[in-house]
Parts: C-alpha cells; structure tokens; sequence
C-alpha cells in the first residue's frame, strides 16, 4: 500500500485569514470536494463533550464542516452515540440536552443534532464484519443511514486507548450502548447492590427474562443477558453498569475493527484537531491542564495514517509544565538515575494504556495505513 496523504497546517492565523477559513482551505486542499455530496445525507460524527468539560471542540469547527457539505450540495447533521457510562449522555434527550448547553445548537452549528442510537441507546443496525474480534457491529442507526460519512475529532489523551483520536472517535463513538459494551467487556451488564432497590424498571424493560428481583436486589443473568443495554438506561438509580474486563489490547483491536464497519462502502473524510490536549477523554466531567501546546489540525481519507501522524507530531511537542504529563516525567526521573528513552507523551501520561495495537490492527484488516506523507500547507 502506498503512502497515505495526511494534510496539516498549524493554528497560526494572519488578519487575511482566521482559523475558521484555514479550516475550510485545508480541508479544500485535502479533497474534501472530491466527495458527492449532492442531495446526500452527510453524518459529521463529534464530540459534543460531557457537561462540565470544556476541553472540547468548540462548535465554530463544527459549523465550518457543515457549511462546507451544504455549499456542495450535502445534507449535514452532526451525531454522536450515547454513552455506556452514567452522565450527562446516557440518553438521547440529556445528550441533546449538553449539546446544546455546550453550543451544537442548529442557530451556532447551521445542522441538526441526530443522535445515532436513539433514545436509549438501543435504535442500532448490525454491520457484518466478520473480523477477529467482532463478527457483527453493533453501530448507532442514524449513523449508517448516512450516505456520506464525516468524522471531526478532538485529538486528545485516553485513560484506557492512550489516545482518543479518529478511530476512537469512529468505532467506540458510533456504536449503540451494546456495541459499547461488547468493545469494554463480554457485553454483559452487572448490578451493584448497595445502589440498587429492587425496583424491577430493568425486569420489566427486558425482553428475555435476564434480571432476576432477589432479596430485593437485581441480580442479571448473563446466560440470558443478550448484552443490549436497555437496563443501563432505564435504572433509576444508575446501579446497573458494564465491567470494564477486556485488556487494552482487546478493546484497541476492537475500536478498530467497529471504525471499519463504520466506514466501508462508502465515502468518509477526516478531519483532527490537535489542540486542549487534555490528559483524559471529552467524557469526564472536567478537564485538566492540556500535556502538551496546541499543534494543528490535520486531515485525510485515511483515519489509520490521520491518527499516527497525529500521534508522531504530539510526540515532537515539549511537555506543559505542571500538567499530568510533566508530574509523571519528574516522578520518573526522580526514580531512576537517567531517563530510559520514555519519549511517548501518551505512555507516560497513562502507564498502564498503549494506542499502537490499534493502529496495528486497523492496518491489518485494510482499514488503512500507517505510512503517510505528511503535506504541510
């Protein structure tokens, strides 16, 4: 395979052209109007952030995207999945709701917000994909009713990916509530039971008999249990969560495999911005001091070569002086008489997270490639 075009300009602006309009050149000079986007619905997947987050990509990117599928003729709308966690996204109406509160309103965006897994995270259409780990993916409705499949992330660290860049955006963003779980674990949900009271809104929610009311108290049983999620949601009392079992290895290779059923057969384009390098991901309620400068934004048709350009670049950046990053380097230091070559800002930020296997894996099943050509404009 030959070398994949990445394109990247940084976010230096002049007073004959702001950021937003270095956006729009960027993604022009990448191919953005080789797409047809006549009369075609276009899926612009983001991060609309978790209430409390403000590391986030501000929506003016969001709306560059948009206007730009419109004025090629496109029908855009953003989207995003529902989470598996408890939060502010766990159902279609508080997603909407914190999207909106975080400025995706259609007045700042000029589009619609269409949550791809529906109400409860439940409204999904299963992609075969008989891959090594996942066989049939489970990913949100509205997503791959698209004709035109867009994604703009926010590339930042991961407390479990290392990174949350384009593939994680694409696979674990996309997928409905069970494909969130069945990329963190076996798929099945399990009960705490100092927050449950026996309610039996998840019995009567469950199509196949799986939560069991004994002593007061919900108990699943997974030979029954098909992993959907519908629980999750309807708990009052949040006691219902998926145990996070699987290695790392295991949920990276399949984001990876999720981001291929996302993007086959038909047109996609990527787009990344570099900048509030958070150490965690949009999902946590907060944000902390970003571990490295703002770098650039960066686009391509391929989402593997996108994510490993980005990955080399934040690597070359110095370290935020009292950030995670810069905290873990100097416990290092101060452990060892030399530093051994720790030269991966993600590794150091989280230890225990890796983000290459992902990439690794993506290359494998043809989802792209690691080597690009890096065309500065």
């Amino acid at each position: 395979m030959e070398n994949a075009k990445v394109y990247f300009t940084t976010f230096k602006a002049t007073p004959h052209e702001n950021l937003l309009q270095k956006l729009h050149r960027l993604m022009k000079t990448a191919g953005f109007e080789s797409i047809d986007f006549e009369e075609k619905y276009a899926a612009i997947k983001i991060h609309f952030g978790e209430y409390g987050n403000l590391a986030f990509l501000r929506p003016n990117y969001a709306k560059v995207v948009a206007d730009y599928v419109k004025e090629l003729g496109g029908k855009p709308y953003l989207t995003d999945c529902n989470t598996l966690y408890v939060g502010s996204r766990k159902n279609a109406l508080d997603h909407l709701e914190t999207a909106y509160v975080n400025g995706f309103s259609p007045l700042q965006t000029g589009c619609h917000v269409l949550i791809g897994d529906g109400l409860k995270g439940t409204d999904e259409t299963l992609v075969p994909i008989n891959g090594e780990y996942v066989k049939e993916a489970k990913i949100g409705h509205a997503i791959m009713d698209a004709d035109v499949f867009v994604s703009l992330t926010h590339f930042k660290g991961h407390e479990m990916a290392g990174f949350g860049g384009t593939l994680k955006n694409i696979g674990m963003g996309c997928g409905s509530r069970a494909g969130k779980m069945e990329q963190h674990c076996d798929g099945k949900p399990n009960v705490d039971p100092e927050s449950c009271v026996g309610c039996g809104a998840c019995k009567k929610i469950c199509a196949h008999d799986a939560p069991q009311i004994t002593d007061k108290k919900a108990v699943i049983e997974h030979d029954k249990c098909v992993g959907c999620g519908r629980c999750l949601a309807i708990c009052p009392k949040d006691a219902i969560s998926a145990e996070h079992s699987d290695s790392i290895k295991s949920l990276n290779c399949k984001m990876a495999e999720y981001a291929l059923a996302v993007c086959k057969d038909r047109p996609c384009f990527h787009v990344s911005l570099i900048c509030d390098v958070s150490p965690n991901c949009d999902c946590h309620a907060e944000n902390d001091i970003p571990i490295i400068p703002n770098v650039g934004m960066l686009a391509s048709f391929d989402p593997v070569a996108l994510d490993k350009a980005c990955a080399d670049l934040c690597n070359k950046m110095p370290v935020m002086n009292g950030s995670i990053l810069d905290d873990n380097i100097r416990e290092a230091l101060d452990c060892c008489e030399h530093d051994h070559g720790h030269k991966d800002h993600f590794f150091m930020t989280h230890p225990d997270a890796e983000w290459q296997t992902c990439i690794e894996h993506a290359v494998k099943i043809g989802l792209g490639t690691d080597q690009y050509e890096l065309i500065r404009i």
